[in-house]
């Protein structure tokens, strides 16, 4: 079990409304990740259905059963922090166990659960240490542990990997994912990092001012965005947006080029992502450009175009660049990757 259904939600601070009337619908089992900018309301929404922060309007439904206006312990649901909430004076195996300690269930059943989830997590050889002789890691699979073995109906990860460094995350990520095949149980994460949605996630649902901007698999939020708030928060570098105009059923360009407009002079943004776009001679491609600026990442080198009155282009090119500042170059659109966005910034 674990389907979570979200009817119409909403939530009011005083006279501030901060999620508009959201409806969601999450299969059992399935990984969902809340995205978007700071104050979208993603955290929020996790919180209400966690029972942590009251539902305004609207209904919140776990396994079918309306759980609007019950409290978290009755809604079966486990929830991982940002901050890990260790007690201190207590070991690994203690911090673990202490949610089935206090529910009074037997010491053997407690032992045999903390010894699977330490298992699963890779936690044996550390059950007898304190949190303060643990890494940042250790100290988040400990937390993640101490869910674990609540065998909740549902996960809720708010931001869990916010406080480690570079190669932590990576390692907590994969971490993350294993856990997620093994257990097969439904998982609601929110985040603010897209390199954990776009790995993670069977679903993303992007938010934007507490209201749903698109949900979609990874691959069709990046490949077929429905407007362009998503198109450019989706992917990193983002989504090229290009102001254009149509004339004679060509797009046209600022500084005279041009593409084939298939939407009869309705676009008047055109988008193309920075690995769809390949280096060339001045005038062998659609437009032209100055290089700014080079940022070498080893099996990529990012190229930041001056285009005039286009403004910057990104451009992701191969590590074996050989492109320097003030470069005259050519920006050639690979064919069939171009994105067209209405007036309104809606994709045509």
């Amino acid at each position: 079990m674990g389907a979570i259904e979200l009817k119409q939600v909403e939530k009011w601070f005083g006279e501030v409304q901060v999620i508009k009337g959201i409806d969601l619908a999450i299969d059992e089992g399935e990984f969902i990740i809340f995205v978007g900018p700071s104050g979208c309301g993603k955290s929020t929404l996790l919180r209400m259905i966690a029972g942590l922060e009251e539902t305004s309007r609207g209904q919140v439904l776990i396994d079918g059963t309306d759980m609007t206006a019950q409290p978290p312990s009755k809604r079966g649901l486990a929830m991982v922090f940002q901050s890990y909430a260790l007690y201190p004076h207590m070991s690994v195996r203690d911090n673990m166990g202490f949610g089935l300690k206090t529910a009074g269930r037997p010491k053997p059943e407690i032992e045999q659960m903390v010894n699977d989830a330490a298992a699963a997590l890779r936690l044996e050889d550390y059950l007898d240490r304190r949190p303060k002789d643990l890494s940042g890691g250790q100290r988040q699979r400990v937390a993640i542990g101490r869910a674990i073995v609540r065998d909740p109906t549902a996960f809720l990860f708010d931001e869990p990997l916010s406080n480690l460094d570079a190669a932590l995350r990576v390692e907590m990520r994969y971490e993350i994912a294993k856990l997620s095949q093994t257990l097969s149980s439904t998982m609601i994460y929110v985040t603010h990092d897209q390199v954990e949605a776009m790995t993670l996630a069977d679903r993303i649902v992007v938010l934007q001012d507490g209201k749903i901007e698109q949900i979609g698999t990874p691959k069709q939020l990046y490949n077929n965005p429905d407007n362009l708030f998503v198109a450019q928060f989706i992917g990193s570098p983002k989504m090229n947006i290009l102001p254009c105009t149509s004339s004679q059923g060509k797009i046209v360009l600022a500084g005279g080029g041009g593409v084939p407009d298939p939407h009869n002079g309705q676009a008047a943004h055109l988008g193309i992502r920075p690995e769809a776009i390949t280096p060339t001679d001045p005038g062998m491609g659609q437009i032209d450009g100055t290089v700014d600026v080079v940022e070498y990442l080893g099996a990529d080198t990012y190229l930041i175009i001056n285009c005039g009155d286009l403004g910057q282009v990104t451009v992701r090119a191969s590590g074996e660049n050989t492109l320097e500042p003030d470069a005259s170059v050519g920006l050639a659109f690979a064919e069939g990757k171009l994105h067209y966005f209405n007036q309104d910034g809606v994709s045509l």
